[in-house]
């Protein structure tokens, strides 16, 4: 029987549970099953029964927001990330449905992250559908419905479990903001370059490159 996750101490109102999350729309909280009672497997289930990506925090069941644009500048991301990572077998690249539990009951779903080899159990792919690691690079692309408070709350979760950078990007303001730490944090704009720094060694992206995806035409 799967383990019934329930709220931690700190969550005593809707109100504590809407800060936990990040302030998301409350149209975004599956009250089925109810909150503080949901599981991986319910993830799992709601994934592959019906198609609905969702990530789990404190039992509750948060759908992932990522519109058409913001899912095409992840894609293009991801084949850039591929195109590095590949030749040198330095790991996994994973997209917008590479669900992970980064801790026990704590499911985050980055839009595009990278894992090295070392972090994979005998340096091999994961058979699980939601593997328990954390990737080294975790990459979130900004849509309406993301809220400040729910991108802090992302990054609260990341780094405890281990993740060592987070590109927030943000199609909007066309701006990407690079973190090392919760805090620690550089913005770059379209006349920057994003580097991967210790944990993408020599990889390299102008700004305004990665932004241009966004105009390309036929």
């Amino acid at each position: 029987m799967a383990q019934v996750q329930h709220f931690s101490s700190s969550i005593h109102t809707l109100g504590d549970l809407l800060r936990r999350l990040g302030d998301v729309p409350l149209d975004r909280i599956r009250f089925h099953p109810r909150p503080g009672t949901a599981t991986v497997q319910d993830v799992l289930d709601l994934q592959q029964q019906q198609g609905v990506l969702c990530e789990l925090i404190e039992g509750v069941l948060l759908e992932k927001a990522l519109g058409f644009n913001e899912s095409a500048l992840a894609g293009f991301l991801l084949g850039l990330l591929n195109a590095f990572v590949i030749p040198r077998n330095l790991g996994l690249v994973t997209g917008p449905d590479g669900t992970m539990e980064l801790m026990a009951a704590l499911v985050r779903i980055p839009d595009v992250a990278f894992t090295n080899w070392d972090r994979l159990p005998g340096r091999r792919r994961p058979t699980s559908p939601v593997p328990r690691l954390a990737p080294n690079l975790a990459v979130e692309v900004l849509s309406r419905s993301n809220t400040p408070g729910e991108m802090a709350a992302k990054r609260e979760d990341y780094f405890p479990a281990g993740v060592e950078l987070v590109w927030e990007i943000d199609p909007a303001a066309r701006t990407v903001k690079v973190y090392t730490s919760t805090t620690a944090m550089t913005t770059l704009g379209e006349a920057d370059t994003l580097d991967g720094g210790p944990v993408l060694s020599g990889f390299t992206l102008s700004v305004r490159d990665l932004f241009a995806e966004l105009d390309r035409q036929g």
